[in-house]
């Protein structure tokens, strides 16, 4: 059950505890998610998409962003019980599954993973352009919309390398051209970097640029076609909670990358301990998809007057509703 299926007779039973506690640990913290995290992720993505589509002519640049990353967290809902109702993360697990379960799991996770940071991103980059450049309309929400559309086009073929790698690694080794490209660390090296370190460094100088931004006075600074001030306080929630939520995870893909390859992480002592932080690495990033959309409904101030309109909207939908128009002129306005 778990790791601890690696000890043998000659491993000492301190250890063999140790690992029955992580596992003891896991399960309890896997069964918190499953009844409290992944229903409250689940609604709340859902409502956060269903409120913003129901009112296109009154999304913004940033709410683009969000249901981007809301519709990527559904994925991670739907990976989520998946994984942590396995062995890997319960001892109560309700089934087992194959390679190809595992590989199709870990395509969707990874794809995900890559269009939450790089949206945090972009909306991060955005942000400054509507800043600097109100009226050039180049973070439009016509324009976002394509953005957005190449960010998952982008992470389907970025996660297509990885899952060669992966793929090769689960295979027979009789096939010549996977057995050179049996190499989980290479994989785990390209999400790193791709996944992690280029929306890190790209987050950091969008951040500087919005600094160097809001210490200077222009007189743009009183244009009307500016993003709600309370933009600024949601992007530096997002930007923060993302990094905090998926850096355990990749620290996790850059240990395996360094020290797997010699044979480190090998050693039957030290792969509880591993195991364990790679499961609960896994478990905050999955949380993600739970914190953004209550984040968001908590910070912006217009999803409540949107929430309203869809609710009268339904309520109406067999007869005309008189107010609807006036109110959707007033936000455009």
């Amino acid at each position: 059950m778990w790791i601890c299926m690696v000890y043998n007779e000659t491993d000492t039973s301190v250890d063999f505890r140790l690992c029955q506690d992580f596992g003891l640990i896991l399960s309890i913290l896997s069964l918190i998610y499953l009844l409290v995290c992944f229903p409250l992720g689940l609604c709340y993505n859902v409502l956060l998409v269903a409120v913003n589509l129901s009112n296109k002519v009154s999304m913004t640049m940033p709410d683009v962003y969000f249901v981007n990353m809301a519709i990527a967290g559904l994925v991670l809902n739907l990976v989520a019980p998946v994984e942590l109702l396995s062995s890997t993360f319960t001892r109560w697990h309700a089934w087992e599954y194959n390679n190809e379960v595992y590989i199709t799991l870990l395509i969707l996770f990874n794809i995900s993973s890559l269009v939450i940071m790089y949206s945090t991103t972009l909306l991060s980059l955005d942000y400054y352009i509507e800043r600097a450049l109100p009226r050039t309309y180049m973070s439009s929400v016509y324009n976002t919309k394509h953005v957005c559309g190449f960010i998952w086009g982008g992470a389907v073929l970025t996660s297509f390398s990885s899952l060669l790698f992966y793929v090769c690694n689960h295979i027979s080794t009789k096939m010549v051209e996977c057995s050179k490209m049996q190499n989980k660390e290479a994989a785990d090296a390209i999400m790193m970097f791709i996944g992690y370190v280029v929306p890190a460094v790209a987050v950091l100088y969008a951040f500087v640029l919005i600094l160097r931004i809001r210490k200077e006075s222009t007189p743009l600074d009183q244009d009307s076609a500016r993003l709600d001030p309370s933009i600024h306080r949601l992007l530096l929630a997002s930007v923060c909670v993302q990094f905090v939520l998926w850096t355990p995870y990749y620290m996790t893909l850059l240990v395996h990358t360094v020290a797997g390859a010699p044979g480190y992480i090998s050693n039957a002592h030290y792969l509880p301990t591993y195991y364990f932080l790679r499961c609960v690495s896994k478990l905050l990033a999955f949380s993600s998809s739970f914190a953004m959309p209550l984040m968001y409904r908590q910070m912006n101030k217009n999803f409540s007057n949107k929430l309203q309109r869809l609710l009268r909207r339904l309520h109406c939908r067999d007869q005309s509703c008189p107010h609807e128009r006036s109110t959707v002129q007033q936000v455009v306005t």
